[in-house]
């Protein structure tokens, strides 16, 4: 079974989690909000549809403060997703095909 970290909101298969390196006693849970992928804006946006189309919840954060994307410009701003673990593994599947067909486009 997977471990889960709650500081850094990942599931991982190893004793301790891969960014914080923080060892974890507790194992995921279906209802644990997990890490998915960090996208800038444009590909954000499409991957919060076809999220969407597939009825996966997901959170969207940002990687900028509102006040600080109006500075800088939408351009520079990333969209970190977050999915309920229950659904993760269906919604990496998503974003590899999803990013992996774009990616062999250009």
């Amino acid at each position: 079974m997977a471990k889960y970290c709650g500081k850094c909101f990942l599931s991982f298969d190893d004793e301790r989690c891969p960014v914080c390196k923080r060892k974890s006693e507790r194992n995921a849970e279906p209802d644990d909000l997990c890490f998915l992928t960090e996208k800038e804006q444009i590909w954000g946006g499409m991957l919060a549809d076809v999220l969407a189309q597939n009825n996966i919840p997901f959170e969207q954060k940002s990687t900028m403060g509102a006040g600080m994307a109006l500075r800088a410009g939408p351009m520079f701003e990333t969209i970190r997703f977050y999915v309920f673990y229950r659904h993760l593994e269906e919604a990496r599947k998503i974003v590899d095909e999803l990013f992996s067909a774009s990616a062999a486009q250009e």
